[in-house]
């Protein structure tokens, strides 16, 4: 068996990793989390948060980029 395919499935994922970390650390997806439809409920000591919108837009692009790499090989 070739570990190669999955050597570089890893690598790549791990680079797509890197680089929506330093996005986040250079505040470029401030905005994510924030969007419309998700909701935030904040009382004296409770926090809730159902990022809806957020999952929804992460769940289309996954699927998206996941169809375009299937294609792809």
């Amino acid at each position: 068996m070739d570990s190669r395919p999955l050597g570089l499935i890893l690598v790549v994922l791990g680079v797509a990793a890197v680089v929506v970390g330093v996005l986040l650390w250079l505040g470029v997806l401030s905005w994510f989390g924030r969007l419309p439809g998700d909701i935030r409920i904040e009382r004296d000591n409770v926090h809730v948060f159902f990022p809806i919108t957020s999952m929804i837009l992460v769940s289309i692009v996954l699927s998206l980029l996941l169809n375009l790499i299937r294609r792809l090989f």
